[in-house]
């Protein structure tokens, strides 16, 4: 199993603690997929700042439907975040 640095909100500063109050709700961590992408905090807020409108914003697909097409994508590439 493969072990990844990661950097919590409980322990992010300066660029990484801006990036996860931009972006996650108030009081909650980061989850762990993302706070994998918090050792580069620029990356990570370019990853959020394409994922979030995409899955949240105005679109002719539904919230749910967004997230099937996440998931078979995934499991055609064998990934099982």
């Amino acid at each position: 199993m493969a072990w990844i640095q990661h950097v919590p909100r409980s322990r992010a500063e300066g660029r990484l603690l801006e990036v996860y109050r931009q972006y996650l709700p108030p009081d909650t961590e980061a989850p762990a997929i993302l706070a994998v992408g918090g050792l580069h905090p620029e990356g990570l807020g370019g990853h959020l700042g394409l994922y979030q409108p995409l899955m949240f914003g105005q679109s002719p697909l539904s919230r749910e439907q967004r997230e099937m097409i996440a998931t078979v994508v995934s499991s055609v590439n064998d990934c099982h975040y």
